[in-house]
Parts: structure tokens; C-alpha cells; sequence
């Protein structure tokens, strides 16, 4: 296992992000931790084991899992085994597995030792790097959570290969986002040049995506760990658009990559209305998107706009009663704004304005 990045987050606290040469790496590091373990699965990634470990727990895959129900299933298996404050809880999967056993390892005992295996591009980018743990609530995403960060992350490129070409697509879409918000243009000439490599999973090509793109959120997240200060909010471009859509379409209609490029488009075009976005880098940032082949000229039907301003002013980023949005005045230059209704009900409903 060779060293790819350390966070340090609020307290001192730290995680260590690993690279995994190859899934026997990844094994061998996992068989270090001894028996007071329990690993958490879903329906996907159990079957990436012949065996599964002693002490397991096997959540349903998708966005349904993520619940109460599901938090309780980790922490009765945790009692039944007797693990102990020094014990570990291992999360196995994509986003939902990883803030499941995060968040379980945040409370049982106030606390126990946490490990992180994310098996997906948007896990690997984003939810499991920062401490970011929370479940899904009466409809609403992300509602109920804390702020855990892992021990340790550990990554292996081998487990992409066994994604579907949606699932890998939902991760890119969260890297895309990083590279607008990136202090230089790296990352952004990357996904415009090494596009074929990039789709074809090239490990290299990937390895150096996966850096820049996890450079740009610990930038963020450092400053600003436990998101009080302005700074972190800045990552949730493309999320306050995008999660009405998820909420409103019961996170069937979109998965969350998709959801965060369609929001990330809405976002630069309320800058370019507002006169706070240049046309001509909005235009460039959203036919990025295009390219890799998400849907930015999706529109909601007007009968499910009332639905959608629900789950909006319902979203976590609010300042005096009002919804506030991530823009972009530039290449890595985000603002945090309030928009008028009448302008977000023109955005996700009438014609692109560019």
C-alpha cells in the first residue's frame, strides 16, 4: 500500500489515504486488523468475496439503504459481536455503505475505530474523504448525520473495472465539479484531453485524475473542516439544484452524479443571469459535462415544481430563512448567494439561456 494523500481535519484528527497495488494488496492490508472487526457490505460488493468475513452486514444496495433500519442492523451486529470501543467498523462499498458505517462508527460507544474501502469513482472523490456521515430523512438527503473522518481509505483501481458505465459516470460527475472549483486548470485540462483514457478506466490516467481530484477537496475541506466558516459550503456547487431532484424524483429518476452536473449547469447559468458568471466559461464548463454525455438540457415538468421548491427550501444551506446557492464567478472563484424563486423556477423549468 503506498501513501496517496493525508487529511487532517478538525481536532488534529487525520486520515490517511492508501493506494492499493491490486486487490491481493488490498486483502492483505485488511487481514492486519485482527478479529475486532465488523464489515459492512451491500448486495454488490459481498459478491466481490468468495467468503465473506465472520462478523459482516450485508444493506440492500442504493439510496433506500440509507436509514435508521439500516444503522441499527450495524450496530446490533456490533453488540452481538461485543466489540469494544478499540474496535473497527469496515465500510465496503460505495457512498451509501461507507456514510452507513461511518456514521455507525460516530456513535457506537461515542466512537470506535473506522476504515473506509470505497469501490466507486464518486465514493473515492468525495463521500469518503472529509468525515461527511449522514442517512436520508422523511424524503430528504443527507438530513440526519455527523462529522466522523476514517482512520484510514483505502483505494483499489481494480474495483472500478466492476462498475457500469452509469455508476462510473455518476463519480465523474463529482470530479468535473472539483475541477471547477480547483485554484488552477489542471484537472480541467485533463478531463478536456485524456477523455478517451479517462472512459476506458486507464489506470494511469486514473490514478492521476483521482489525485488532482482529491487535491481540490482537501484544499476545501482543510480550511474548513467541520463546514462553519463558508469555505467547505463551496463544494456543494451543482448540490442544492441537484438534491431537490434527487428528493423530488425519490432518487429514482437520476443518480447523484447526474443529479450534481444538472445542478452544477443550473448554477452557471443563475451566474451568468446574475451578471456573476462570464457566458463564455459558463458555456465551456457545461459542454464539459456534455461531453462526457450528461443530460444538462433536462427540465423539470411544471406539475413537479411544487415538489421540487419543497426539498429546495428544506435544503441544509440556509442564512436569515433563505436557501443559499454555490456560483461561480470563475475558475476556482465560488460564491455563496441567494436566488429568487422566480429564478430558480425559471432555471429548472424554462430553456437554457446559452
Amino acid at each position: 500500500m503506498n501513501t496517496l494523500r493525508t487529511v487532517t481535519l478538525a481536532n488534529g484528527k487525520q486520515s490517511t489515504i492508501l493506494l492499493a497495488d491490486d486487490l491481493k494488496d488490498l486483502s492483505s492490508h485488511l487481514g492486519n486488523y485482527g478479529r475486532s472487526v465488523l464489515w459492512v457490505f451491500d448486495t454488490n460488493t459481498a459478491k466481490l468475496f468468495k467468503q465473506l468475513p465472520p462478523v459482516h452486514v450485508v444493506l440492500e444496495s442504493g439510496e433506500s439503504s440509507k436509514n435508521f433500519v439500516s444503522l441499527e442492523r450495524i450496530l446490533f451486529a456490533a453488540m452481538d459481536e461485543g466489540l469494544g470501543r478499540d474496535g473497527r467498523i469496515i465500510g465496503f462499498g460505495g457512498g451509501v455503505v461507507c456514510d452507513m458505517a461511518a456514521f455507525a462508527a460516530s456513535v457506537y460507544m461515542r466512537g470506535c475505530h473506522l476504515t473506509l474501502v470505497p469501490t466507486t469513482l464518486l465514493c473515492m472523490v468525495d463521500a469518503s474523504v472529509g468525515g461527511k456521515a449522514a442517512i436520508d430523512f422523511r424524503g430528504l438527503k443527507n438530513m440526519v448525520g455527523s462529522f466522523y473522518p476514517a482512520d484510514e481509505i483505502l483505494i483499489s483501481f481494480d474495483t472500478l473495472r466492476t462498475l457500469s458505465e452509469k455508476e462510473f459516470l455518476n463519480g465523474l460527475a463529482e470530479v468535473i465539479k472539483h475541477a471547477l472549483l480547483s485554484q488552477d486548470e489542471e484537472l480541467y485540462k485533463l478531463l478536456l484531453t485524456k477523455k478517451n483514457e479517462i472512459l476506458a478506466r486507464d489506470s494511469e490516467t486514473l490514478q492521476r485524475l483521482l489525485d488532482l481530484s482529491l487535491a481540490v477537496k482537501i484544499w476545501y475541506i482543510e480550511q474548513d473542516p467541520t463546514e462553519t466558516l463558508g469555505i467547505r459550503q463551496m463544494l456543494n456547487l451543482g448540490h442544492t439544484f441537484g438534491h431537490a431532484l434527487e428528493s423530488s424524483s425519490h432518487f429514482g429518476l437520476f443518480g447523484h452524479g447526474s443529479c450534481v452536473a444538472w445542478g452544477t449547469g443550473r448554477a452557471l447559468e443563475a451566474g451568468v443571469s446574475l451578471g456573476v458568471t462570464e457566458k463564455a466559461y459558463a458555456s465551456g464548463a457545461t459542454k464539459l459535462f456534455k461531453s462526457y454525455g450528461y443530460n444538462m438540457d433536462y427540465r423539470i415538468g411544471r406539475g413537479d415544481w411544487i415538489d421540487f421548491r419543497e426539498h429546495l427550501s428544506k435544503d441544509k444551506k440556509k442564512e436569515a430563512g433563505k436557501v443559499l446557492f454555490v456560483l461561480l464567478e470563475g475558475q476556482g472563484k465560488a460564491i455563496l448567494k441567494p436566488l429568487e424563486i422566480q429564478t430558480v423556477q425559471h432555471l429548472v423549468i424554462a430553456k437554457p439561456i446559452f
